[in-house]
């Protein structure tokens, strides 16, 4: 192995052993790059080699900084971000939980079920992930625990269903990977939706038969009201504001009319409406979401920047080279190959953050996957699909930490680890599924234009 090729090597492991010591995680990228950069112009001079870095090829990252930041596929992200803030206060969630309910009343896992539901239209909505944990944590784990539910299936539920918002459209880690691969958001959104639907109808179907096969976890609710057509008329009532707003964003998507950076800022405007008419917004609200969408951009496109220096210099050691040559000379056929690539992601997901994953790994092993004869489209999704997992795999599974901090008096961790496990090994299904018949992700893309 070459000298270059070992710094490219050391590269890596300095950012995965710095980020596991919580320094900020743009700071350790561009700071890794630096260092590496500057060691490796040292080492260039004093063994009179060519390693590949000097300050004529580090200075390409000025123009590429540049296009990050001027690239209008990313003005999409902050427009995305304060449309789920926004929709997270007009207080919409509450009133769809409290109306399923009355609708689920009666069926074993109802309430489980509900909270689903609410995840499902909260992913398509907000995308948010901490905000969606969170709501349905304060709004949902009380309402079960208080009806009898298993605090393990409670704390479960509410994990998995508030992650699913980073793969169903409109999600910031899609918009990203089209970034990054130079895909168009678009077809990312597409090919992510029967997955990310499927996914929850593999929750719904797990915790149906949990009330079937052990009642005790999933029990009725003494006080269940029947179903009358008013309650049906409530939950079309609670549910027409949110399905209305995701029909216009996405719907404008889906055909064609508006670009993925257009719907976003349809989107924020509409989130804003529904506060307005739901008598939620005010200066107050109004300037905090602004705040938030703010730092929550500024740390984004932080990432963004030090991924960009970071790639950068990673490819000038011959990283990239190093991995394709690592994985092609696997003794595995290409499928044997791409299921290496997601078993990677899978174990790094247990100490890395979708957001490294996304930003460092994906660029790297993408091309090898396209070499392959891959769809991209596919496999982006499929990977997006793993990624889900790094929200519910300990040590650093952030829902499981959004839900610890606003979980009542008596939920401990290991509680939710043990929740959250029967969920993990459904996501897996879900991705064997993804994997298996590619069709899922490739033929809405294939037809919609």
């Amino acid at each position: 192995m070459e000298l270059n090729e070992l710094l490219a090597l050391a590269m890596f492991g300095s950012f995965i052993a710095l980020l596991l010591s919580g320094f900020p995680v743009g700071w350790v990228l561009g700071g890794v790059a630096l260092i590496f950069s500057v060691l490796a112009m040292g080492l260039d001079s004093w063994f009179d080699s060519w390693i590949g870095i000097d300050w004529s090829y580090l200075s390409i990252a000025v123009p590429r900084i540049w296009a990050l930041m001027t690239s209008w596929v990313l003005v999409a992200l902050p427009m995305f971000i304060f449309m789920g803030l926004m929709l997270d206060r007009s207080g919409i969630a509450e009133e769809l939980l409290l109306s399923l309910v009355a609708l689920f009343g009666r069926v074993r896992g109802g309430l489980a079920v509900t909270v689903t539901f609410v995840g499902l239209l909260l992913a398509a909505t907000t995308g948010i992930i901490g905000a969606s944990v969170v709501l349905l944590a304060l709004l949902g784990v009380p309402l079960m625990l208080r009806q009898g539910y298993s605090p393990e299936l409670a704390c479960g539920t509410v994990c998995s269903a508030g992650t699913l918002g980073i793969l169903i459209p409109p999600s910031i880690m899609l918009v990203m990977m089209g970034d990054r691969l130079g895909l168009p958001v678009g077809d990312l959104f597409l090919g992510a939706l029967f997955p990310g639907l499927m996914l929850a109808g593999l929750y719904v179907a797990y915790i149906l038969g949990v009330g079937i096969l052990r009642p005790e976890r999933a029990p009725v609710a003494d006080n269940a009201v029947p179903v009358s057509m008013t309650v049906v008329f409530n939950v079309l009532w609670a549910v027409l504001p949110a399905a209305g707003l995701m029909l216009v964003v996405l719907g404008s998507i889906f055909a064609g009319l508006a670009t993925p950076t257009e719907a976003s800022g349809i989107g924020a405007l509409g989130a804003t409406l529904l506060a307005w008419s739901k008598r939620r917004l005010s200066y107050q609200v109004l300037q905090a979401v602004c705040l938030e969408t703010t730092k929550t951009t500024g740390f984004i496109f932080a990432l963004l920047i030090g991924a960009t220096v970071f790639s950068l210099v990673l490819r000038g050691l011959g990283g990239d080279e190093l991995i394709e040559r690592g994985l092609t000379g696997l003794p595995f056929g290409p499928t044997g190959i791409v299921l290496v690539i997601l078993l990677a992601t899978f174990v790094l997901g247990f100490f890395l953050d979708w957001i490294e994953l996304t930003l460092i790994v994906l660029p790297l092993v993408a091309p090898v996957v396209v070499n392959l004869g891959f769809d991209l489209v596919w496999f982006a999704v499929l990977f997006a699909v793993c990624l889900q997992t790094s929200f519910l795999t300990p040590p650093v599974g952030f829902a499981l930490f959004y839900l610890k901090g606003v979980a009542p008096e008596g939920i401990r961790l290991p509680m939710i680890y043990r929740g959250v496990l029967p969920f993990i090994l459904i996501q897996l299904v879900g991705l064997s599924l993804v994997f298996y018949w590619e069709a899922m992700v490739t033929w809405l893309p294939s037809v919609a234009y």
